[in-house]
């Protein structure tokens, strides 16, 4: 579905986001996140794929999600504060490439997004997205 040029996911038979596993929820989150970088980069316009493929990629990695979690951390409530702590703390495998530190402030900042996009949230979605994209231009 689409609603505002943006693309909704209508997800049924989910009552509660917060009894959810933290890696479902990061599975998710991690393509809310992805969704909104590739919105983005299109609208500042057409270039060749290879290089919008570079910019997102710069964008998703965990390395770029970790510096994304310190801009956030003052802005969050304490309910999302927990959410992102239990999907930062939740067993994962690590990739052998990845700074394992890194890699879960990673998970656990698309556990938040994947439990504000379950709640509906899209608001505040879009709002933290924006303050990471502010902080990345500056």
């Amino acid at each position: 579905m689409t609603t505002g040029g943006t693309v909704t996911l209508e997800i049924e038979n989910i009552t509660n986001a917060k009894q959810m596993s933290p890696l479902t929820l990061a599975f998710l989150g991690d393509a809310v996140f992805e969704l909104m970088v590739r919105e983005r980069l299109i609208q500042k316009g057409n270039a060749p794929v290879n290089k919008l493929h570079k910019q997102a990629v710069k964008m998703v990695c965990a390395a770029a999600q970790a510096q994304a979690v310190q801009v956030l951390m003052p802005f969050l409530t304490e309910e999302e504060a927990a959410v992102y702590k239990r999907g930062r703390n939740t067993h994962n495998n690590v990739p052998k490439n990845a700074d394992p530190a890194e890699y879960r402030a990673a998970t656990g900042l698309e556990t938040l997004f994947g439990f504000l996009h379950v709640k509906g949230d899209t608001n505040r979605v879009r709002e933290l997205f924006e303050a990471i994209c502010n902080h990345m231009q500056d």
